[in-house]
């Protein structure tokens, strides 16, 4: 049985710069179908909401966009209740930002190649977010992350990731196994949880980041939502 008191160091397969472009096109594909219906896309719309503040223009943008799927949903849920806001996802896989244009590329969304260190944005986007991304870096590395998202938005930033748990970890294990079609979706899904964090873990990064925090929640279905406003700075 893993150990859940400590995070996972083990790579991810979807972080191989040589995975071939079929598995991360079935990969997206499930992905979106996971968020849906395990309650991640609601996470998202809820910390965009907590931000927004009753603005009724707002640019947003999403590091580490992976297929796309989290910023249709915003694109949907903003159209739907009359707010006018850009949109731009970051990934650095090339074949993740070809099937985000080619799935959502009509949708008007800015898709952009690049590491997001090194994207040279001509103006701040209001807000940041990101979904899934972060139990891909070790804690210095998210410590820089979370810096430079304060930085670099005007508004503030959110984070929706997975919670470390054996609840979840089993879960999410046995749901891929009967229905993914994906081995890279079979290892990397409970994978991604044993490198999650707890809530303390969170506390401890942001306080070492410099950064207020409203206490992490704990959203179904084992994720943390966390909304950093650069008004409490």
């Amino acid at each position: 049985m893993p150990d859940f008191s400590k995070r996972s160091y083990d790579r991810e397969l979807l972080d191989d710069p040589l995975m071939p472009f079929e598995q991360i096109k079935q990969t997206m594909r499930e992905l979106n179908i996971i968020n849906t219906w395990l309650g991640g896309h609601r996470v998202t719309v809820k910390g965009l909401r907590e931000l927004l503040n009753g603005k009724r223009q707002i640019s947003i943008c999403e590091i580490g966009c992976g297929g796309g799927d989290n910023l249709a949903v915003l694109h949907g849920w903003c159209q739907q209740h009359g707010i006018e806001a850009t949109f731009t996802g970051i990934d650095i896989n090339p074949h993740s930002i070809a099937f985000a244009k080619e799935v959502y590329g009509e949708l008007g969304i800015e898709f952009v190649c690049s590491d997001y260190r090194a994207n040279a944005l001509s103006t701040k986007p209001d807000i940041f977010f990101n979904s899934l991304f972060c139990h891909h870096f070790t804690e210095n590395e998210l410590i820089d992350m979370l810096k430079w998202m304060r930085i670099n938005s005007r508004i503030g930033f959110f984070i929706n990731d997975l919670h470390r748990h054996p609840v979840a970890y089993y879960s999410i294990k046995w749901l891929t196994k009967l229905l993914s079609k994906s081995s890279l979706v079979k290892n990397d899904a409970p994978l991604s949880v044993r490198r999650g964090f707890k809530k303390a873990e969170w506390i401890k990064l942001f306080d070492s980041a410099g950064l207020p925090l409203a206490s992490p929640r704990w959203e179904w279905a084992f994720r943390h939502l966390i909304v950093c406003k650069n008004g409490w700075i």
